[in-house]
């Protein structure tokens, strides 16, 4: 199965107080999908498949990504996904720069991971569509 949605969305406040902004994830855009594990509730033991595609467009953090039918996790990924159960998106970071305020504005950040969770710290981070279709 694979899914798109936003792993970030920008210029909106998340529960922790945090705003990205556009351009923060320009370095993990520049080096590629392919270094960005794709995790079940950001768990560092649990990779559930891979990030085939990520982007900044002029909404946020764009992901197109593929479940593996090959892990327990990404079965169990899959299922709950296309239930409904779960669709939200959240990434695992390191702050390289930020401007603090009423609200902190990160604006360059290191992209450690992509997870697919139940809460997610935005709560406008969301899978928005799903591909049944095997590959």
């Amino acid at each position: 199965m694979r899914f798109a949605g936003y792993a970030a969305v920008f210029d909106r406040t998340d529960r922790g107080g945090d705003v990205v902004r556009r351009g923060a994830f320009a370095r993990a855009v520049a080096d590629g999908a392919g270094r960005v594990p794709l995790l079940w509730q950001h768990r560092a033991g649990e990779p559930i498949g891979r990030i085939e595609t990520i982007a900044e467009d002029e909404r946020g953090l764009r992901v197109i990504a593929r479940l593996s039918p090959q892990s327990a996790a990404g079965r169990e990924a899959a299922a709950l996904l296309k239930d409904g159960a779960v669709g939200g998106l959240s990434f695992g970071y390191r702050v390289r720069a930020a401007r603090p305020g009423a609200v902190r504005e990160l604006t360059d950040l290191d992209l450690i991971e992509i997870s697919l969770v139940t809460f997610p710290m935005q709560p406008l981070a969301r899978v928005h569509a799903l591909d049944e279709r095997e590959a």
